[in-house]
């Protein structure tokens, strides 16, 4: 006994030598600092704590103090957010190995980032903690955080697997099945989903969360009218973002119950994904939209849908179209089927877009390929189509109505098949015209040819019968054109043409060419008595008058002319000029006199001024009243010193003085019209007469010297000159060309300045030209407009310009382009010099000068229409470089009155432009649209006004119609390099801006 409480008292002994022990040293090693430092630590003071734990773990020589501090230092570190708090940890873990605190440092640290919602960063940590010197418990809130930092930090597969483990806990049950279940409702299981749902206990903490899932998964799983119960049911209980989508779930479910009206008001309460909707949300509303026939608001929310490449897509731009066509929208209706038709997600879709892109394609015009183009490929696409005999139809006439001849022609003639031989007929009669529009005669005619080989219908057989007839007399063969203007008067269906209303006119300038005057009189009187055109009426008198002149019947031609004078026609100089010579004819000389005298004083203006300056210098002369005439001549001579008639008046001059026997004056004036005018008829005449003076007063050997210095005289080769020129010209008379140009170019060579050196070049010239060798014809019209005034001046001068011009060369055209409307006796030659004078200046960039031309071109009278629309085109371009758009447009809106062809597309294009620029942009809209429709030959004013058209749509809040539009000019404008350049960065600047609110567009460049 006393043994065993020996041993007894020696464990007490000892316990309380251990206990002292302990106590001695925990008061002696833990200093004061250190649990100062613990204390606030505990209390969240960490910043404080961090300074003195920093303070004993540097002065402590007790390595489980010195331990403990390093620990609170980097723990603190971390609870302050501060840089490099991970490193302090890491140097704890690393120093201090043997550390009991090692294990509870990663779990704590863990622990607070998992606290602070920063999961990634708790990941880190928890994946360094030891798990098997862990409790249950400690296990359990490990491997529930673990979980959700996974789950948290989209790792959902390894999240699964920490959250099984405690999926029967009662304190983590319920979160963990909830978090398993949301995993199979991301993965789509939604079985799966809906048995974790099912097994969560804690039905009331979790109902919130449940409520929205269960409602989305209903949706998903086809049972809507449970989603919209579950949903609706959670509406009120919901923040912002879930309401957001619980208003999704509800109106999707009742648009696949298909009760629209009752899914628009939820759809619109959707708020879209981080504030945007897809194109997919904008499918559903529209789609709503247009089941109730709220097009308006259908096509608001459809047109949102760009960049779709899918069947929501194609669906969306098919009811699109729709909704626009009840609209009667039908530009934008085109460009949606064509779009649907181009998408092969539905064919039957696909196959009735195409339908409709091909019958608005007719009706409207088609901006981005010929419509017979269009209806044709459908008909390949779709050969046994029960549209096709419809499609077939609109085809035939297509060809006409789309007014590319051109293209219809080729089309044609490539697929005979394609339209019966009335189409063929009536496209090759409308491409005959433009060609002879285009003053392309020859191959007008051959068009008008094949229409009379194609001719079931008589009318349009009448009217190519009238254009065959109008071609061949621009081609001067006028036996022909007479053949055929009267084979047009004996068709019964000519008498319902147009064409019929100027045929009297036509025969009779057939007649006149002819030089039928009897049958010209006939027809020229019947059309001035009964035709319908005034201009015509005037014209026809003025030639009537020329009729009656020319065979000599100068009363009638007198009566004729006083009814031009009467009139307004702006050929009332001539006919006062030709009165004025028939009363000549019928020995009324005073009258003459009285009649040229008024002329010079009512037309002062006119281009035959100086005609009847030398009629009336004439007539004066053989009344004997010389000075008077000599005076007159030196009017003619002194106003108008560039006149043909200049050399002719001073020739005359010399005569008169020749004949009152005062010599020195007569060869003062020869020897001017030599020196002035050498190689001029009046020149050769003045020198003979010249001779006979020298012979009358023995002065011989002084004309020898004076003709030595006259290169185009040369008295001993006379005769060879005379009759290398006279075998010339029989050969052209005979019309044998070939041996007439080589005779005229071996007297050019031989004879470079000989008696007949204009003649000769100008005959050679004009047979080269007739050729079509514009080159060769050059240098003889060259030589003759440098050689001074003749005959021929002012018909070479025309032909150099002509041929400078075609070969667009007007840097070399416009001094002889001045100097033809210096000297032009013919308006339409004087007509021809400015307007080209216009257009020269304008290639030059001299705008001022190209203005200036244009205006007086405009103050012609009597000019036509393609005229006119040149001269304001240029005054309107002039103007678009010179910045001045508000005459630009003045311009064009003239030039869009009168203007065909180009000029007619490119006024179409500034008409949309500046309606643009006005805010008028379905105005701008509707020229564009009548640019595609009329003038589709004209592809790069298209692509230029289909970009305007897309600003103006984008405008209008359609950005389905801007880029699709857009996006068409880039794939089929690829020819012009600008154009497809502006429109990807309008569709640039458009994307962008829609990528902000849609989040299915995919911004250009990204």
């Amino acid at each position: 006994m006393r043994k065993k409480k020996t041993a007894v008292l020696l464990y007490l002994i000892v316990f309380v030598i251990s206990g002292y022990t302990q106590e001695s040293k925990i008061y002696t090693h833990h200093q004061k600092q250190y649990q100062d430092a613990l204390a606030l630590y505990n209390n969240k003071q960490y910043q404080a704590a961090q300074t003195i734990f920093e303070k004993v773990q540097t002065s402590t020589k007790d390595y489980e103090t010195e331990a403990n501090s390093a620990y609170y230092v980097a723990n603190a570190a971390v609870r302050l957010n501060q840089l490099g708090a991970d490193r302090l940890m890491e140097n704890f873990v690393a120093n201090y190995p043997t550390s009991t605190k090692r294990n509870s440092a990663f779990m704590d640290v863990a622990d607070y980032y998992f606290e602070n919602g920063k999961y990634p960063y708790a990941l880190k940590w928890y994946k360094k903690v030891d798990q098997t010197s862990m409790s249950s418990q400690e296990k359990e809130r490990f491997n529930f955080n673990m979980g959700y930092s996974l789950f948290s930090s989209n790792e959902s597969k390894e999240a699964e697997r920490y959250l099984s483990k405690v999926s029967t806990s009662p304190t983590y049950g319920s979160q963990a099945k909830y978090y398993l279940g949301y995993i199979a409702y991301q993965q789509d299981d939604y079985e799966g989903a809906s048995e974790r749902f099912d097994q969560i206990a804690d039905q009331e903490l979790l109902s919130d969360k449940l409520s929205y899932y269960q409602a989305d998964m209903n949706f998903k799983l086809g049972n809507f009218e449970e989603a919209i119960a579950l949903a609706k049911s959670q509406l009120t209980k919901s923040d912002r973002q879930e309401i957001s989508e619980l208003n999704k779930i509800i109106g999707e479910s009742y648009f696949n119950l298909g009760q629209y009206a009752n899914a628009i008001p939820y759809l619109e309460a959707y708020k879209g994904k981080r504030g945007k909707w897809s194109n997919t949300d904008h499918y559903l509303l529209g789609y709503c939209y247009y089941k109730q026939e709220d097009y308006a608001n259908a096509i608001n929310q459809f047109n949102k849908i760009i960049d779709g490449d899918n069947g929501v897509a194609q669906n969306a731009y098919y009811h699109l179209a729709e909704c626009y066509l009840n609209l009667d929208k039908k530009q934008e209706a085109l460009n949606a089927f064509r779009n649907a038709s181009q998408m092969e997600f539905n064919e039957e879709i696909q196959k009735d877009a195409y339908l409709n892109y091909a019958r608005l394609s007719y009706e409207i015009g088609n901006p981005y390929e010929a419509v017979p183009k269009v209806l044709s490929d459908y008909l390949e696409t779709y050969p046994n189509d029960s549209h096709s005999k419809e499609i077939q139809e609109l085809l035939v006439d297509s060809y006409i109505t789309s007014k590319n001849f051109e293209g219809a022609l080729v089309l044609l003639e490539e697929n005979s098949s394609f339209a019966s031989k009335a189409t063929y007929q009536k496209v090759a009669f409308y491409r005959g015209v433009e060609l002879f529009i285009e003053t392309d005669y020859a191959s007008a005619h051959a068009l008008f040819a094949k229409s009379l080989n194609n001719a079931p219908d008589e009318q349009f057989k009448a009217r190519a019968r009238y254009w065959k007839a109008e071609s061949q007399y621009m081609l001067n063969a006028f036996e022909e054109a007479l053949a055929d203007y009267l084979q047009f008067k004996t068709y019964p269906a000519a008498s319902r043409t147009e064409e019929a209303n100027a045929l009297d006119y036509s025969l009779g300038y057939t007649y006149f060419k002819l030089k039928d005057y009897n049958n010209a009189i006939s027809y020229f009187q019947a059309y001035a008595n009964g035709g319908t055109d005034l201009d015509k009426k005037n014209d026809a008198n003025v030639r009537l008058g020329d009729c009656y002149f020319v065979t000599s019947k100068y009363w009638p031609a007198i009566e004729s002319y006083n009814k031009v004078l009467q009139s307004a026609s702006p050929e009332k100089d001539y006919a006062a000029f030709q009165k004025a010579l028939s009363y000549g004819f019928i020995d009324r000389s005073a009258t003459k006199i009285e009649e040229l005298n008024g002329f010079i004083s009512r037309y002062s203006k006119s281009s035959l001024k100086d005609d009847a300056l030398f009629e009336l210098g004439n007539s004066y002369i053989k009344e004997n009243q010389e000075a008077i005439g000599l005076e007159t001549y030196d009017r003619l001579i002194n106003d108008y010193p560039g006149s043909t008639l200049v050399p002719g008046a001073l020739l005359r001059q010399g005569l008169v003085f020749y004949n009152s026997n005062k010599n020195e004056l007569a060869l003062s004036k020869f020897k001017t019209v030599v020196r002035d005018y050498p190689n001029s008829q009046e020149a050769i005449q003045a020198v003979a007469t010249a001779k006979l003076i020298y012979v009358d007063t023995g002065q011989v050997s002084e004309f020898a010297r004076w003709v030595e210095g006259l290169d185009f005289v040369e008295v001993t080769d006379s005769e060879l000159d005379n009759a290398s020129f006279e075998s010339a010209e029989k050969q052209n008379l005979q019309g044998r060309n070939e041996a007439a140009i080589k005779g005229y170019e071996n007297y050019i060579r031989d004879f470079p300045n000989g008696l007949h050196a204009i003649n000769a070049n100008f005959r050679l010239a004009q047979l080269y030209f007739q050729q079509g060798e514009k080159d060769k014809a050059l240098p003889g019209y060259k030589y003759v407009a440098d050689s001074g005034a003749s005959e021929y001046s002012e018909q070479a001068l025309a032909r150099v310009c002509e041929i400078y011009i075609g070969n667009k060369n007007y840097t070399a055209a416009l001094p002889f382009l001045q100097r033809l409307e210096s000297i032009a006796d013919i308006p339409q030659n004087r007509t021809f010099a400015q307007s080209n004078l216009m257009k020269g200046y304008y290639e030059q960039k001299n705008y001022d000068q190209t203005i200036a031309y244009a205006e007086k071109v405009l103050e012609t009278d009597n000019i036509d229409d393609r005229i006119k629309s040149d001269a304001q085109i240029m005054i309107a371009r002039s103007a678009i470089a010179t910045a001045d758009e508000e005459r630009a447009e003045r311009a064009y809106a003239e030039v869009l009155k009168i203007a065909s062809g180009a000029l007619a597309a490119e006024a179409l294009f500034y008409d949309a432009y500046f309606k643009q620029k006005s805010g008028s942009f379905e105005a701008s809209n509707n020229s564009v649209q009548k640019l595609a429709r009329d003038y589709a030959a004209y592809k790069e004013w298209g692509g230029k006004g289909l970009i305007i058209m897309a600003k103006n749509y984008y405008a209008l809040d359609d950005a389905y119609q801007a880029t699709y539009i857009l996006e068409s000019v880039i794939a089929n404008f690829g020819d012009y390099t600008q154009i497809v350049a502006d429109a990807e960065g309008e569709l640039a600047i458009i994307k962008s801006k829609e990528a902000e609110r849609n989040s299915d567009i995919i911004p250009e460049g990204n």
